[in-house]
């Protein structure tokens, strides 16, 4: 009798048998960007897309900075 086994067949799979691999959680949240931003003009994708590449710019440099301060 394995860990998994809990008296039911194939068909009765429970949560802690679905097995997921580390790409899961990055394909669905490709999915769901391309469903959202799929239809919209390219004008708009590219602001969000700068406003989002420059939020994480800001807060990386801003993280570094404090980092370094900390450190010295």
């Amino acid at each position: 009798m394995s860990v998994f086994d809990h008296g039911g067949g194939m068909d009765q799979a429970g949560t802690e048998q679905i097995l997921a691999s580390k790409w899961d959680l990055p394909f669905v949240f490709i999915g769901m960007l391309r469903v959202a931003f799929g239809s919209l003009p390219w004008w708009v994708k590219a602001i969000v897309i700068g406003l989002v590449g420059s939020v994480a710019a800001w807060t990386s440099i801003t993280w570094l900075r404090e980092r370094r301060r900390g450190a010295a």
